[in-house]
């Protein structure tokens, strides 16, 4: 016979049986639900990885695409080769003079300037009778070699259409110690204060009288107001050096700079005619 005590003992140990098997049970299905959870999550992760990477490797594909196909990627266009010679062997001198030189030309003659340049050559017809102290002073730095070896250091080519050479700094501030008044400043070419193509005349500080070595000549009529004492006309076949150093270009890229041409003057010499 079982005895009160036995039949307590024996619920409970039941009791426990039961709460470990609902424990074991719980256990299992926990074991389950993470199971499929983990499988989803790796799912999910596999799923979320392919797809990054596959986005990864489309970016590359556009990027890799544009950087072909986009302009701004593309390398720029080389500069135009260099339309000039090398420049011949010398050094550029630096003398100055502290006065006008007296007048030695005669002003009756006529003179020519050549410009023998690393572009080709530029005869320049000089105006002796209305520019004779402009005249006479090229005659003198011409003679000292003062220009030989020196850079044409400006070209503009938006507003005005020049090339600008005579400073043997090529600062655009050099001059040769002296300067020099104003002459023919009512020349008839000057229409419409036009400085027409193929003209030569004296930079200056914007001031009056105040040219020194510094001159400009014209590739394209440019206005200007009568300023600039026009003392040289270009002649033969100057204009189609002076256009090949248009053509090239200046360094800038907004109409005013260095030329990208080697522009330098090897050698200028002025004759009697």
């Amino acid at each position: 016979m079982v005895t009160q005590e036995q039949r307590k003992r024996q619920l409970a140990r039941e009791k426990f049986l039961r709460q470990q098997q609902r424990r074991t049970a719980a256990r299992r299905k926990a074991r389950m639900r993470n199971s499929v959870i983990a499988s989803v999550l790796g799912v999910i992760l596999v799923g979320s990885l392919a797809l990054y990477t596959t986005d990864v490797l489309k970016g590359d594909d556009k990027a890799n695409a544009s950087s072909e196909t986009s302009p701004s990627a593309q390398a720029s266009p080389s500069k135009a080769p260099d339309p000039c010679d090398k420049p011949a062997a010398g050094k550029v001198k630096s003398e100055t003079w502290k006065k006008e030189p007296a007048m030695t030309i005669d002003e009756s003659a006529q003179y020519t300037m050549k410009l023998a340049t690393t572009c080709g050559e530029i005869d320049i017809a000089m105006k002796t009778s209305a520019a004779p102290h402009t005249v006479n002073s090229f005659n003198f730095l011409a003679g000292k070699g003062y220009f030989d070896h020196t850079k044409c250091h400006r070209l503009t080519t938006n507003g005005i259409y020049v090339l600008q050479c005579g400073d043997p700094t090529g600062s655009g501030s050099g001059g040769p110690g002296y300067t020099i008044p104003d002459e023919n400043l009512k020349d008839k070419s000057l229409k419409g204060n036009v400085y027409p193509a193929g003209t030569v005349a004296m930079a200056n500080t914007g001031q009056a009288h105040t040219g020194g070595s510094q001159f400009f000549l014209v590739f394209q009529d440019s206005q200007l107001p009568p300023s600039y004492t026009p003392f040289g006309t270009i002649s033969g076949s100057g204009m189609k050096v002076l256009k090949k150093i248009a053509d090239a270009g200046e360094s800038t890229g907004q109409g005013d700079g260095a030329p990208n041409a080697t522009v330098v003057i090897n050698k200028a010499t002025v004759t009697k005619s």
